[in-house]
Order: structure tokens, then sequence, then C-alpha cells
């Protein structure tokens, strides 16, 4: 299959639509059913967390979405342009249970913000295979899943 390549103004309402447009690609590809919703949420988290780092520093450039089955995988490539995004290249996991701990003292403590690489380590946790990359415009997230082909391809 050719690669499907599509580019998007940096709007959170155009994130549903590179999900489905990912899910759909996904199940032609011949993506277990099974996995699916994991494509459609590491989509989703790629595309938000491109979406959010060109709202603040390229809001007029557009996020990359590339998708396609190569050698048996699933592969997605979101690259976003946002220059002042490196630094969320690295993924730190939050150690188990942190996110989870009751507050300290006796009263409800606002729950502390998520850290900015999270979404990146979300990604980590659902797909298969998930590079982070720093390119000379912004950041590179590649993803991927096993593919076995189960849909025909009609010309």
């Amino acid at each position: 299959m050719a690669t499907v390549e599509l580019e998007f103004t940096p709007l959170p309402a155009h994130v549903r639509t590179a999900r489905l447009i990912a899910t759909a690609v996904a199940r032609r590809a011949g993506i277990a059913e099974s996995l699916l919703d994991e494509v459609r949420l590491a989509v989703g988290e790629a595309c938000s967390r491109a979406v959010e780092a060109h709202r603040k520093h390229c809001p007029s450039a557009p996020v990359r979405l590339e998708l396609s089955d190569d050698d048996g995988r699933f592969q997605v490539v979101v690259t976003d342009n946002a220059p002042g995004d490196a630094a969320s290249a690295t993924v730190d996991v939050p150690a188990v249970g942190a996110l989870d701990d009751p507050p300290q003292s006796g009263g409800t403590a606002a729950p502390e913000p998520l850290p900015a690489n999270f979404g990146l380590a979300v990604i980590a946790g659902l797909a298969d295979d998930v590079e982070v990359s720093s390119t000379d415009s912004g950041l590179q997230v590649r993803m991927s899943w096993p593919a076995m082909r189960s849909v025909p391809v009609t010309p």
C-alpha cells in the first residue's frame, strides 16, 4: 500500500479526523481488531501533542501525519514544526502509583498537572514500537504495530 499523507491546521477538532483516518488505514493494512483502539489512542495523543506545540510556537504551520504499511508493519509518523518543543523528546514514565498518591495534607489538594511529556509515555505504552526524535524544525513521533493483511486490497 502507498503511504497516506495528511497535513492539517493545528486545531484540536482536526485531531478527531486524524484518529478516524488512522483507524481506517490501520484496518485496511490488516491491523488486528483488538489493536485498533490502541492505534486510535496513540495517534490521538501524538496529534494532540503536536497541535498544542504548534499552537504555542507556530500556529500557522500544519501538522503532518504519514500512515503506511511496509514490511508487515503499520507505521504512523506525526511530525510537528515547533522548534521550541524539542525538549519534550525524552520519554520519562512517572513512578508506579505516583499519580494515585493521596494528598499529604488533611484537605483536598488540586491535582498536579501532568508532565509535558506524559503523552509520549502514554504512546510508548500503546504502540508496539515507538521512536521519538528531534528534527531540524521540531519533533517526530514514529509508531508502529504488526500488520497481518487480512483485507484484500483492490486497485
